[in-house]
């Protein structure tokens, strides 16, 4: 712990793909700064990029009480507001940094804690970078979040049990929705699942799989190379074996040259500030194509951002993580530590249990965690047990919302839109 002198701030942002869990770490962050002793708790409105317009909120006005943390934890998307936003080079804009940290000092800012995942890790790497140039006090430390769990170094990440639990259920709902329909022809379903580079969530779909539920037919993930005329094959071949085929389809998968399959659906889909082209798309096409070549219904389901939204279906396990990271974030950057970021180990499978530690950020921006490929079975189509092994401590356990009529409460800052 730093000593020697009064504390005073943190500030604390949310930054890319919003989860089901990444307010419970922002939970995490209020309470531990509060309870160590901190003044004030800033929260960025929209990540680095609305505190740059100097946006952002005194925290204590509106987490006045316990119920308003429950309520923030079951929270989903980003309360405080999100953003894709790159910072660029310290030697290509340096007057953009001087500006940022004159922002963090105005608000007498100790600690800075990034709630994100790779694109926002490398946030926290430039701007520890530059503190270390300038002098500056101010300690960086990220948090870790996405529902790809593609970060390296890590376990896992918050926001990747509740989005698999989702799918995961989705996915059986649909194939039980599927089976009670017999048409003449049969019918194929192709649920595309998102991960642009990482397969674990579409993996996720097997775990629908158990003593009343055969799960997927099939699972595709981008980190195998997809081929259309073998799906279709694939496809036709089941179609005489049962009334009802169930595909689960990355929307990255590609083809062997590495053409995304969804392009071959919209070749002129956005491409975000990363230079991430927006991929939909991936489902319709590979539905129309088996409707053609097999002469069946089809059926193109797209889960989109439900699974990063759906709060009422969150794992237990992954909001307590969660809120564990937001916590362990404020500790390190209290006790010293700066361009780091909390990463979870896990010491025991069975029974399951994790621990949090922090490793260099610097290693893990801007990095790309892949599934194994021995935990895909030989034909490419699916997960094995290994896999399933791994991912199913992360589903357990369930929070249940609070409810106003039938309906989840959400905490939301009140007059938001006037302080934009």
């Amino acid at each position: 712990m730093v000593t020697g002198k009064t504390k005073r701030n943190v500030i604390v942002g949310q930054a890319g793909g919003p989860t089901a869990a990444v307010n419970s770490s922002l939970a995490g962050v209020y309470h531990a700064a509060k309870n160590l002793g901190y003044s004030h708790v800033y929260g960025m409105l929209h990540g680095v990029q609305g505190l740059l317009e100097n946006r952002y909120i005194d925290l204590a006005d509106h987490l006045k009480t316990g119920l308003d943390l429950e309520l923030l934890k079951r929270t989903p998307s980003a309360y405080l507001g999100s953003c894709r936003y790159t910072l660029p080079e310290i030697n290509d804009d340096s007057a953009l940094y001087e500006k940022l940290f004159s922002i963090l000092d105005e608000l007498e800012t100790d600690l800075f804690i990034y709630i994100g995942g790779n694109d926002s890790m490398d946030t926290v790497r430039k701007l520890s970078d530059y503190a270390i140039i300038t002098g500056s006090q101010i300690r960086f430390v990220g948090s870790p979040k996405t529902i790809d769990n593609d970060m390296i170094l890590t376990d896992h990440t918050p926001g990747f049990g509740s989005a698999a639990k989702y799918i995961a259920t989705s996915v059986k709902e649909a194939i039980r929705d599927g089976w009670s329909l017999e048409l003449s022809k049969g019918q194929v379903l192709v649920i595309e699942i998102m991960g642009r580079d990482a397969g674990w969530l579409t993996g996720a779909s097997a775990l629908s799989r158990g003593e009343d539920c055969d799960g997927p037919d099939a699972i595709y993930l981008p980190e195998i190379p997809f081929d259309v005329e073998e799906f279709t094959t694939r496809c036709r071949n089941l179609l005489k074996k049962k009334n009802c085929v169930v595909m689960c389809v990355s929307e990255g998968i590609r083809t062997a040259d590495g053409t995304y399959i969804s392009e071959m659906e919209n070749k002129e889909s956005f491409t975000d500030v990363y230079g991430h082209r927006q991929l939909t798309g991936t489902a319709r096409y590979l539905s129309g194509i088996v409707a053609r070549e097999c002469g069946c219904k089809t059926r193109a389901i797209e889960f989109s951002s439900l699974q990063r939204a759906a709060a009422h279906c969150a794992s237990r396990t992954d909001i307590e993580e969660a809120y564990e990271c937001g916590a362990a974030s404020v500790k390190a950057a209290d006790e010293g530590d700066s361009g780091k970021m909390v990463v979870m180990v896990r010491t025991s499978n069975d029974p399951y249990k994790i621990t949090t530690d922090i490793k260099d950020v610097h290693k893990i921006a801007n990095e790309v965690r892949y599934v194994p490929r021995e935990w895909v079975n030989e034909a490419g189509d699916n997960v094995t047990e290994d896999f399933l092994r791994y991912v199913r401590p992360l589903i357990m356990g369930d929070i249940d919302p609070i409810t106003v009529d039938g309906i989840p409460r959400h905490l939301y800052v009140p007059g938001y839109h006037d302080l934009l």
